[in-house]
């Protein structure tokens, strides 16, 4: 817990969002009693009085428009002192019209009375409008989307090494319990090391029969409500890109329950592939295409971030489950084995910090190889499209891969869809948990 702590206060001092102030960390002790908690309240509370006076919307002037928005979420993991009585705060902001908007927030004053002095749109949909990027003296400035470097825009090549913090908190529960957690494996791109596992009751590490994906299978009791689960491992990386292996491709043409093998995306890829007269590489450089123009990164309601292929064919929006999975569903309609994948990326432009969840990609089999593509990442970054056509950063993790896990013990619920977050049962019944990720560099 205490490389955790240490984690949280290196991420205070060197957060990205240190803007324009040259004070050093120090000048936090300056500040007593300022907190995460104390900069989420304020900002909330300026969105609740500024929409309380405009019918409930909070305005917003963006492009010559007026805007009417609902609050979505406060990114804690963002949330940052930035010197003596100046805060920084990263809002989603969603229109009426299902447009998501990343805002970034800087406030001054004490707990209680902050006051708003600067808002910016950062992110339409996920995608930025700017990036920052750290001067020699130590201050950021933004840089224009277009002109940003890789590093900018999220990607580490080569290789890179990091220590990874995996916590959570576990609920009441009232009634025994039992949890899944997904342990990251040594491959041929990533070496891990377990320095630590802690967690509550008692725990062994089970294998997924199919893809041999290692779990952390703990039960639990009602005294264990509260406790804290802490993981943390040292990871060594590789960029990935094309590669061969030993699985059979055919194996993964087989449908899964959230990505079927239906009419609806034969047809679909039959009209995006009429006039592909190339072999799978060219289609699936096609149906990637198709993907990011068909597809909007929009994270709001209960549905999106399950994976389903059907929602995201209809809705056509979601986060990068809902993209890989309708572009897996369309692959093997075509005839072309894909497969899933979760991990979390590492940001490129800090060294060490929060994580704000969770991220996927996927694979597809072309020429003898596999594809490692990642769609929503190329959605948000077009300068990266043909990068993410058969490359992974090396800054990033795999939890697991494959869907429909099967374990024994089993859940209640069945095969776990795909794992990334723990997946808790109380009673038999499933109860959300998110946890909280950081890392440090190497």
């Amino acid at each position: 817990m205490k490389f955790l702590l240490t984690l949280l206060l290196l991420f205070c001092c060197t957060t990205i969002f240190a803007i324009q102030d040259k004070e050093s960390c120090a000048t936090l002790e300056t500040i007593p009693n300022v907190v995460t908690t104390d900069i989420k309240a304020g900002i909330e509370r300026h969105i609740r009085e500024m929409s309380a006076s405009n019918g409930g919307f909070f305005p917003i002037t963006f492009e010559e428009k007026e805007m009417k928005l609902k609050l979505v979420r406060v990114h804690m993991e963002y949330l940052a002192n930035l010197g003596p009585r100046r805060h920084f705060a990263c809002v989603d902001l969603a229109s009426e019209d299902g447009n998501v908007y990343d805002v970034d927030f800087f406030l001054s004053g004490d707990p209680g009375s902050m006051v708003v002095t600067e808002t910016t749109v950062h992110k339409l949909n996920g995608r930025p409008f700017y990036l920052w990027e750290q001067q020699d003296d130590g201050t950021w400035i933004h840089v224009e989307a277009t002109d940003a470097s890789r590093e900018l825009l999220g990607v580490v090549e080569g290789e890179d090494k990091f220590s990874f913090v995996y916590q959570a908190t576990l609920p009441h529960m009232d009634k025994d319990a039992r949890m899944w957690i997904p342990i990251p494996s040594t491959d041929d791109f990533q070496t891990i090391n377990v320095t630590n596992i802690d967690v509550p009751g008692t725990h062994q590490i089970l294998k997924d029969d199919r893809f041999g994906n290692q779990v952390l299978f703990v039960e639990l009791s009602p005294e264990d409500s509260g406790s804290p689960i802490l993981l943390q491992f040292d990871v060594e990386r590789q960029e990935k890109s094309m590669y061969a292996d030993s699985t059979i491709p055919a194996a993964y043409l087989a449908p899964e329950k959230l990505v079927p093998n239906s009419k609806k995306f034969k047809d679909i890829a039959a009209e995006v592939l009429v006039d592909k007269n190339g072999g799978d590489l060219v289609k699936a450089r096609a149906l990637y295409d198709h993907t990011i123009d068909n597809m909007r990164y929009a994270k709001f309601g209960n549905e999106y971030g399950n994976g389903d292929a059907v929602f995201a064919c209809d809705s056509a929006r979601g986060n990068c489950t809902d993209y890989h999975s309708y572009f897996i569903a369309l692959s093997r309609s075509a005839g072309i084995p894909a497969r899933f994948a979760i991990g979390a990326a590492v940001p490129s432009g800090r060294d060490e910090g929060g994580i704000s969840g969770y991220h996927c990609w996927a694979e597809f089999f072309a020429e003898g190889k596999w594809w490692p593509i990642d769609i929503s990442e190329a959605d948000k970054y077009t300068s990266l499209s043909t990068y993410y056509f058969g490359h992974n950063p090396a800054n990033r993790v795999e939890f697991s891969h494959g869907r429909d896990l099967v374990v024994t013990p089993m859940p209640e619920s069945g095969p776990i869809n795909f794992l990334a977050y723990p997946l808790l049962e109380v009673g038999g019944k499933p109860v959300k948990i998110k946890p909280q990720f950081g890392f440090k560099r190497s």
